[in-house]
């Protein structure tokens, strides 16, 4: 399993050392100092004060402006530092491989066999082909490293698979890390492919590198002591990705039974590319949201019919080497909306019927979760209009489900009665863009009942409102665990979900 290290970016010794204690109590299993973000370094004196009293084992790094870092002394005096801190105990350095075979050189038979030198290769533009990574882990290694990095650029999440590809083939200790939003996943999945650590930051702004995780997300999100070479991973695909909570309820439901499982965020550009790219069976199932629901019918083997006639697939399960598309969205949506009327004791115009049959049901939006609603709604009997930014795409969802098309601009005048649906299915007001609404608050008495699929934050200015009106307000917490729900038992072949734990997970604010 990788070891997880806190790199300590303080810019005093007492810092450094307060911030290792929080590591030490955060679950860290080793540090690294990173001495280059020192505003004063005395290297013998704060090497020996940092080394003294080891909490933690713990890497030396002295890292250069010409390789990322921010050391702007020579390289002589950087590398006398090093050596300095081999002699006073550090468990690691890690040293670059432009310097490191005169290095290695230099302490020869002045380290214990305990000690590790960690060589280093930085590429902050792209991650080369897998051919090139193989021969640059190889000739990092033929300095005599006892530990290879190869750490690169992710400007597409893609470029991840060629650093997975490469630590699961290496026949000694190598960490291969890749930088920035895309890379994320290098940083949580390295006990899967064989990763001899990864870094993650002490808390949100104490990071030694683009797309570090925190501590405490490692650890409590991404579940990272759990995962080993057996575990499945499943993910949510979008952009953007990071607010989604799938991480949070997922992880915390397989943990809660047992299952060998993993969630990952994706940040996703190229859908087509990503899912021919993540084609082993390794990569078991993802769940997909904005922008990519409607494309993802095009990428799966196999389209459930209810997810064909929506065109929208929202949750894909791996059998057999092929790729199965479903939607869940829309019982999700849709159960929650009829749920909340009947709790209200209102019915539709059918005896017996859902409390859906015969309302006007306003969707705002076309895309994938559009279509969603404003399927599962007329297939409840509800009467539907679409409005949508891009017209004409509100006007082929209406001529889908036999509704009528408004444009947005016309949203605040439209009211041809009382006592209709609304469903936002738009990212408009989802964070980090809060406080918008496309519905003016004045028109919210027009509505029974006010839907948002957003769930980050629970409370949109849209439900805010609907509240403050009498409205009432459906959150898209309510969907997002129904349609986990139904997620869940497609990844596990029908296992009952633990719906309690995923609500918990959902809900809670840590």
């Amino acid at each position: 399993m990788a070891l997880l290290c806190v790199p300590l970016v303080g810019a005093s010794v007492d810092q450094m050392l307060q911030d290792r204690d929080k590591a030490k109590e955060g679950g860290a299993d080793l540090v690294e100092f990173r001495v280059d973000y020192l505003k004063s370094f005395q290297p013998r004196q704060d090497l020996g004060v940092l080394l003294r009293d080891k909490k933690l084992p713990a890497i030396v790094t002295y890292r250069p402006k010409w390789d990322g870092g921010y050391a702007e002394v020579d390289d002589q005096t950087r590398l006398d530092a090093l050596r300095a801190a081999i002699e006073l105990g550090a468990d690691y350095v890690d040293v670059e491989f432009k310097v490191a075979e005169d290095f290695i050189k230099s302490i020869s038979g002045k380290k214990s066999e305990k000690q590790k030198v960690i060589v280093s290769s930085h590429n902050f533009e792209h991650t080369p082909p897998v051919e090139e990574l193989t021969d640059i882990a190889a000739k990092v290694q033929a300095t005599g490293a006892d530990i290879v990095k190869v750490v690169t650029a992710a400007k597409d999440i893609t470029d991840v698979s060629r650093l997975f590809r490469v630590l699961a083939h290496c026949q000694v200790p190598i960490i291969g890390l890749a930088t920035g939003d895309r890379g994320v996943i290098s940083r949580v999945l390295p006990s899967k492919f064989g990763g001899y650590l990864t870094y993650a930051a002490l808390a949100a702004g104490k990071e030694s590198a683009d797309g570090q995780p925190t501590l405490k997300d490692m650890l409590n999100v991404y579940n990272f002591r759990q995962v080993g070479r057996e575990t499945q991973i499943f993910g949510i695909i979008g952009k953007p990705v990071y607010h989604s909570k799938g991480p949070v309820l997922y992880n915390k439901a397989f943990s809660s039974v047992g299952l060998d499982a993993v969630y990952v965020h994706y940040l996703v550009d190229d859908l087509p590319h990503f899912v021919d790219v993540y084609s082993t069976p390794d990569f078991a199932g993802f769940s997909c949201t904005i922008p990519h629901k409607e494309i993802m019918c095009e990428c799966c083997d196999e389209v459930d019919p209810v997810a064909k006639s929506i065109g929208a697939v929202n949750a894909i399960i791996r059998r057999n080497g092929k790729l199965y598309g479903y939607n869940t969205d829309y019982i999700g949506a849709i159960s929650a909306i009829e749920d909340a009327l009947r709790a209200a004791n209102i019915q539709g115009n059918v005896p017996g019927g859902s409390p859906l049959a015969g309302k006007l049901f306003l969707v705002m939006g076309a895309g994938g979760a559009g279509k969603s609603l404003a399927y599962g709604a007329k297939q409840k009997g509800a009467r539907i209009v679409v409005a949508n930014r891009t017209y004409e795409r509100a006007k082929q969802l209406a001529e889908a489900v036999g509704g009528q098309v408004i444009p947005l601009s016309e949203l605040e005048n439209f009211h041809p009665e009382d006592g209709m649906i609304l469903a936002n299915t738009t990212p408009v007001g989802m964070t980090p863009k809060t406080g918008v609404s496309l519905m003016p608050k004045h028109c919210m008495k027009r509505f029974t009942l006010v839907f948002d699929a957003i769930y980050t934050p629970i409370d949109t200015k849209l439900l805010v409102d609907a509240k403050d009106s009498g409205c009432i307000a459906v959150s898209g917490v309510e969907m997002f665990l129904r349609q986990a729900k139904g997620q869940y038992e497609l990844y596990t072949d029908g296992a009952p979900a633990p719906v309690e734990v995923m609500r918990e997970a959902v809900l809670s604010k840590k």
